[in-house]
Order: structure tokens, then C-alpha cells, then sequence
């Protein structure tokens, strides 16, 4: 009864609290009858008070909840303790089964092998990889002096991404700095051994030389300011002439050792540059002379070589875009294309990019001889379906030796070549139709149209050189054209005049009749490989380490955007476009073995034939050697892999870190092994129809 009459008190004291459950009461009057005794008495209730907010309402709710409620907390913090339970019980089975143990390093195995330091090992970076700081900046940079702008953490992009965009771009005029802005290259192994805190560029074969007895003395990242073109690093930093230097110390500061040279990605470009800097006359070159190379370098070993350059350079130099960021566009437009928050991200990535004359050192290289025309090129029978490749290849082989006539017995149709000649194609139909069918680029048959500039009351200040095209000229470079790595050129000179004129200066594209000719002196034609030769150093080797069996983009499917708004881009990959399940063709981009960055033709061909023996691009005949490493899928534990083939990945790969510290031991590249080729490199450089 005193429990009743407690229950009724409260329920009229404290309202809040008066929806209680009638079950409630039968509960208490139940325990109270089963009970053999009087309970104690209970405590005095607290003093009666008037409930007179919500506030107070919430608190007696609070301090009449069940204590074991769960809370949305609680659930949180289980999940948690689950999550780092199972991962720490997975990483004890890691370490613990059988064939789950990891890996010993290539430097701890290498070392009891008994591996010393013999060669100086020197690292050149590639583009992107290298970290930039702030030395002068306009008055939004304040409080950036020597922080990375590029490299790190990225946080100023967040924070200022207009001011970082400004103190990122290059004067458009002389490719170097603009008035007030000085940004370089960070100094030392810092400067690229992680892109961010989180992901390894160089670390990994820093480490790994170290467990051998590499330090300082013997080891050294040469950083440059990789926008720049390769002699504005010259005439600006001194950056060729501080890496001849440094080269040279090394030698001498190490026993009279030849050096092992270490380039990636575009550095190898860089690196092939100085080559014939270094010993080329004053005041264009270094002034070393003849044998300088001969004496100082031992190898060079190219990791991810673009000696030919990358498609995909050109579609980003043409609409700002890869596969990936087209792949984006299309999945979040409103990210990158929003009118209403005026992002126009793109745009402004162009806008800055294109100062980037680095970016031009990459288009592509040796023309239709190369790369193919509209009707052939070296990867024509590429399948991108691995699993049929075989079974297509016998079929074909018994077919030709029993008949001359069509394969219709064997109960499919061999398609038609993918033709990845044509590099950029406006629709699917234009780039599968027979050339016959297409109409030409002639950039004179559309000219007048292009000067025709939008009203800047309605636009503003240009951004990119596409403000300055009429509809009519945007309309000519696109109705059912196709572009092959030729023609290329000139729609890049028709669309950005004012970039490809700073291109002209600083870079060739073509391929030399007469190397001896006077004008492959100048510095423009000393980073194409099919335009300049190789020093008179017998000796020295050069290697071209590369990843394989990864799809890489090779040429693109374009439309014109839509919008016609100001400062707009007004092409862009369609992603819409897809191929049959072979995969060849996906969202807009058709595809060839390589390192997802660079195609094997690339990366391979001057080892492969146009360096390979005495000819008249190698005429000392220095040995090529070419080292693949077959791509595969890292495990979950792996990170990002110990024998991954990808561009950048490819850095921690065990096997090649293991070639590169046996080189630098003293190793000879028949003492590694030779030649080991798993892609079909061989057999598209026969198909190059190249004099050496």
C-alpha cells in the first residue's frame, strides 16, 4: 500500500513523469506480495518542488532512466572495441601462421649476403613527386615562409586555394616566376621520399639502401623545381650545374666510384637532358666535353621511363582530365562543374597546369611512326581480356595453317584492331570507322573563326586560351574528328597558341633524319630520345625498370561540353562511352598494358630497339637492359604492395629494389639477369617501322 501511495505521489508531483506504464505498478505490487516481510521503510522522497521548464522536465527524465539504457555512445565505443579486437587477433595470425610471415626487407636480406656500399646512388625525382616551398609571396601567403605549398599535408589549399592556385602557376610568358612569387624546390631527401605523411615515394628504397650502409655522403635526392622546363631549372636555379657538382664530389669523395643514377618518371626525361647538357659547349651547356659521362656515371636506371611520352598528358593539357578525374566528373559533376558555387575546379586546375611547362616535356613523341595513324598502330593486337588472349591466338595459328580463308569455323569473329592511333576521337563511331570516312584537321580552314573573343563584360579576364575561341571554331576542332600523335601537335597549337609557343622553345617532338645536323645542338631536342644521341660512354649501362599487366590509357573518346558559360572548357571525355566485355574501351578511354600511367611502348621501346647495339642513336653502343616486373594485386596486409607494377607504387616493389641495390653493390646487368620481359614490348618494336 505505501508503494502505491509513493507511486501516486509522484505521478501528481511530477508531472513529467506521469505517462508511467501501468505495467510499472503491477511490477511493484507483485514484489510487494510475494515479499514474506515488511520491506525497510524507504527514504524520505526529495522535496516537493514545481516543474517549471523543460529543462527541468529533461532532468528527472535523466535521473529516472534505466541505467542500463544503452546509449548511442556505448554502441560506438563497443564497435570500436570489436574492430581493434578482430584487427589486432588478424595481425597475431598474420604473423604467426604458416606462409603468412612477412617478408624480409630487400636491405636486411641483401646485407647478410654481405652487400657494401660500392656506387654513390643519386635520386631525381619525377613530376608532382617533389616537394615546393614558399621563399616570396603576395600578401595572402602570409605566414607561409618556407612551408610546403606543395608536398605534406595540403592544408593550404583548403585554407587559401585561390592564393595557392596564384603562388602555384608560372608566368605565362616566360615559363618561370611571376612578379613577387618565388616558390622552390625543397633540398635534400625530404624532398620526395613521401608525396604526403601517408603515402611513400622514395622512403622505401631510401631505407632499404641504408640497411646496406648508404648515408648522406653516398646517397643524395637531387630536387629541382619540376614545373619548370628542363633549361629554366638551368637558367633560373642552377640546378644542372649544381648536379653535375654534386656528381662529381660524390666520385671523388667515394674512392673515384662511378655514380648510379636514379631517375623516375619524368626525371628520366630530365636526366637525358643533362646527359647531353653536361657535355654540350658553353654557354648553351655545361662545357664538361666529351667523356665526362664516361668517367662518372656508371648506370642509369630508369624506373617508370617516359622516354616517348603519355597519352595522357595531352588529354590533360586539351580538357584537364585522366580517367580518373573524367570518372569523377561524371559521378559528382556538381563537384567539379558547379555553376551555383562557381567551383569550376577544372578550369582552374587548367589554368595553372598549362604554365606548368614540365607538362609538355610528355606529350607524346615520335609522331604516327610511333604512336600509329588512323588505321595501325604497335599494339593493334593487344587483347584486353588476358583469358582469351591464348585461346584467340591457337584458334587463329590452326586456322592459318588449314585455310587461307576467314575464321568463321572456329564459332566467333575475331574483332577488328582496336585503333589506338587515333588519340583523341570525337564519338565511338569516329574512332572505330575507317579513316576514309573521317574528315581532316586543317587548323587554316577554321583560323578565322578563332580570334573572335567573347565580351569580357560577360567573361572577364581570360583564363585559358579557350575564352578566346568562337563557337564556330570549338565546333570545327570537333564535328567527327579523329587526331593521331601528328596531328595532335597542331590541335594543341590551334587550341593553346600561347602554351605551344613556349613548348616550341623548350621541347621537340619528331624524329631526327641527321643527327649530325647542326641544329640538334640546341637544348629543345635533348630530352627526345629519338632526336638526340646517347654519350660516347661504352662502359655505362642504362636500364629501363617498368611495371606491366596493369590497364593504362592509351587514347580517349571526347565530346564537347554543353555549357556556355564563360570560362569554360569546352571538350571533355565521355564517360558515358563504354566497349563490349572485352574492356578495351571503358568510360571513355581505351586501354593497353602498362604501369596505369605509361604505356609499356613508352616506357620499353628505346631498350627494346632504338637503343639497343651500336646504331645511330646509341653510337657507342652502350647495353640496354630491360627489367619488367609483372604487376599483382597487393594482399590485405600488403598496404600498397610488395610487388606492385604500378607508376608510383612500384617504388616499394621488393624485386626492384633489389636490382637497384645490386647495381649500386657493383652488380652488371647480366650479373641480375639480363633481360626480363613479360609484356609484348619485343614484338611491337618490330612492328615500329624506325631506321636506326
Amino acid at each position: 500500500m505505501a508503494s502505491l501511495l509513493r507511486f501516486r505521489k509522484l505521478c501528481y508531483v511530477e508531472p513529467a513523469v506521469s505517462k508511467c506504464s501501468f505495467l510499472s505498478v503491477d511490477k511493484v505490487i507483485k514484489k510487494h506480495d510475494n515479499q514474506s516481510c515488511i520491506p525497510p521503510p524507504p527514504p524520505p522522497p526529495p522535496p516537493l518542488r514545481k516543474i517549471t521548464n523543460d529543462g527541468d522536465k529533461r532532468k528527472v527524465l535523466r535521473r529516472r532512466r534505466d541505467p542500463k539504457e544503452w546509449r548511442c555512445l556505448d554502441w560506438c565505443c563497443w564497435m570500436i572495441g570489436y574492430i581493434c579486437t578482430t584487427w589486432w587477433l588478424l595481425l597475431v595470425l598474420y604473423n604467426a601462421l604458416p606462409g603468412f610471415e612477412v617478408p624480409e626487407s630487400p636491405g636486411i636480406k641483401l646485407k647478410k649476403e654481405g652487400l657494401t656500399p660500392l656506387h654513390p646512388v643519386v635520386l631525381i625525382p619525377g613530376i608532382v613527386t617533389g616537394g615546393l616551398e614558399l621563399w616570396e609571396g603576395k600578401p595572402c601567403a602570409d605566414g607561409l615562409f618556407r612551408k610546403r605549398l606543395w608536398g605534406g599535408s595540403f592544408t593550404e589549399i583548403f585554407k587559401r586555394p585561390l592564393c595557392w592556385l596564384e603562388h602555384m602557376s608560372l608566368d605565362n610568358e616566360t615559363g618561370l616566376d611571376p612578379p613577387g612569387i618565388r616558390v622552390r624546390a625543397v633540398p635534400g631527401l625530404v624532398a620526395a621520399d613521401y608525396f604526403a605523411s601517408w603515402y611513400f615515394v622514395w622512403a622505401v628504397l631510401i631505407e632499404n639502401l641504408a640497411k646496406i650502409g648508404y648515408e648522406g655522403k653516398n646517397m643524395h635526392m637531387a630536387a629541382y623545381d619540376w614545373r619548370l622546363s628542363f633549361q629554366n631549372t638551368e637558367v633560373r636555379d642552377q640546378a644542372l650545374s649544381r648536379l653535375r657538382s654534386k656528381i662529381e664530389l660524390m666520385y671523388v669523395t667515394n674512392g673515384n666510384k662511378k655514380v648510379v643514377v636514379v631517375p623516375h618518371s619524368m626525371g628520366v626525361l630530365y636526366f637525358l637532358h643533362f646527359l647531353k647538357w653536361v657535355e654540350a659547349p658553353s654557354p648553351m651547356g655545361g662545357g664538361a666535353g666529351p667523356g665526362w659521362c664516361a668517367k662518372h656515371i656508371k648506370s642509369v636506371m630508369n624506373i617508370g621511363p617516359a622516354f616517348l611520352g603519355v597519352p595522357k598528358a595531352a588529354s590533360g593539357l586539351f580538357s584537364g582530365e585522366a580517367k580518373d578525374v573524367a570518372f569523377a566528373r561524371a559521378m559528382a559533376p556538381g563537384v567539379l562543374d558547379s555553376e551555383i558555387l562557381g567551383l569550376q575546379t577544372l578550369e582552374h586546375v587548367m589554368r595553372v597546369s598549362r604554365t606548368w611547362d614540365s607538362i609538355m616535356s610528355l606529350i607524346p613523341k615520335g609522331g604516327e611512326t610511333i604512336w600509329g595513324n588512323m588505321d595501325w598502330s604497335p599494339e593493334e593486337e593487344y587483347d584486353c581480356d588476358p583469358t582469351k588472349t591464348k585461346y584467340i591466338q591457337s584458334a587463329l595459328t590452326e586456322s592459318s595453317q588449314s585455310t587461307n580463308e576467314t575464321d568463321g569455323k572456329l564459332g566467333f569473329k575475331v574483332k577488328d584492331p582496336v585503333k589506338y592511333g587515333r588519340i583523341i576521337s570525337f564519338g565511338k563511331t569516329t574512332s572505330q570507322v575507317q579513316s576514309s570516312n573521317l574528315p581532316s584537321f586543317d587548323p587554316k580552314e577554321i583560323s578565322r573563326g578563332r580570334h573572335q573573343h567573347k565580351s569580357k563584360s560577360s567573361c572577364g579576364d581570360v583564363w585559358t586560351e579557350y575564352d578566346e575561341m568562337s563557337r564556330e571554331s570549338i565546333r570545327g576542332v570537333a564535328d567527327n574528328k579523329a587526331y593521331t600523335a601528328k596531328t595532335l601537335i597542331d590541335l594543341l597549337h590551334f587550341v593553346a597558341p600561347k602554351m605551344m609557343r613556349r613548348s616550341e622553345a623548350h621541347f621537340s617532338y619528331g624524329i631526327a633524319d641527321n643527327l649530325d645536323d647542326p641544329k640538334y645542338s640546341h637544348y629543345k631536342y635533348w630530352s627526345n630520345p629519338l632526336e638526340t644521341k646517347l654519350p660516347d660512354a661504352p662502359d655505362m649501362e642504362i636500364y629501363c625498370l617498368y611495371g606491366t599487366g596493369i590497364p593504362t590509357e592509351r587514347s580517349y573518346v571526347y565530346r564537347t561540353s554543353p555549357t556556355e558559360r564563360c570560362k569554360s572548357i569546352p571538350f571533355r571525355i565521355d564517360s558515358s562511352v563504354g566497349g563490349s566485355g572485352d574492356g578495351c574501351l571503358r568510360n571513355g578511354v581505351y586501354f593497353v598494358d602498362g604501369d596505369e600511367s605509361v604505356p609499356v611502348l613508352s616506357a620499353g621501346f628505346m631498350c627494346a630497339k632504338g637503343w639497343r647495339g651500336k646504331n645511330r642513336f646509341n653510337p657507342s653502343g652502350i647495353p640496354t637492359y630491360i627489367r619488367e616486373y609483372k604487376h599483382k594485386t597487393p594482399a590485405f596486409f600488403e598496404g600498397r604492395g610488395l610487388e606492385s607494377g604500378a607508376h608510383v607504387d612500384i617504388m616499394g616493389n621488393v624485386a626492384l629494389i633489389e636490382d637497384v641495390m645490386r647495381v649500386a653493390a657493383g652488380a652488371t646487368g647480366m650479373e641480375i639477369g639480363g633481360d626480363k620481359i613479360y609484356s609484348d614490348i619485343l614484338r611491337m618494336s618490330e612492328r615500329i617501322n624506325l631506321r636506326v
